[in-house]
């Protein structure tokens, strides 16, 4: 009754190739590799915009991009904080890595390393284990390489006193060995 166009027919496609008798001999397909299990880990990152200005003290644990105005402290110890090139900030920083790229007036302590890029304006004193600067970048303050602290060792154990002597029995005589005592 009604005629089908060819649109609504399906179309057969075959899911594997015909094998020829004798064709692949010798070849041996390997199966496709699996697909990746590991789950990829990305950190949070936190972004203050160019219109943004913040007076105070700022504390975060997650990665920090900062493009606006700060003004007090910024404390980011297990995170990395990024000033961008129009980022403009008037407070100490703590964290465990900073890379600027654009104005910072103030102290900056990371546990990891400090970037200063070469856009940037940096006025303090900078406190970490690697410290960065590239050409062109302005810096006045002082520097402080932190090198972590090595691993204790366990102190030696203390020598085992020597075992005391068995304890002589009340009311019977000390005897002391005479001089010349018995000859072997």
């Amino acid at each position: 009754m009604w005629k089908r166009r060819k649109e609504d027919t399906p179309i057969d496609t075959p899911s594997d190739p015909p094998q020829l008798p004798g064709a692949g001999l010798g070849k041996t397909q390997a199966p496709p590799p699996p697909a990746a299990l590991t789950p990829r880990v990305t950190r949070a990152e936190a972004s203050i915009g160019k219109s943004v200005l913040i007076k105070g003290q700022l504390y975060s644990e997650e990665d920090l991009h900062l493009d606006g105005h700060i003004e007090g402290t910024l404390e980011l110890p297990k995170s990395r904080l990024t000033v961008g090139k129009s980022g403009k900030v008037l407070a100490g920083i703590r964290a465990r890595e900073v890379d600027i790229q654009g104005t910072v007036q103030g102290n900056i302590e990371a546990v990891e390393k400090i970037t200063i890029r070469s856009a940037a304006n940096l006025v303090g004193d900078l406190k970490s284990a690697t410290i960065a600067i590239e050409d062109g970048a302005y810096f006045k303050g002082s520097i402080d390489i932190v090198r972590p602290a090595p691993a204790k060792t366990p102190p030696p154990p203390a020598p085992k006193p020597a075992a005391p002597e068995p304890p002589k029995p009340a009311g019977q005589p000390v005897q002391k060995p005479l001089p010349g005592g018995p000859k072997s």
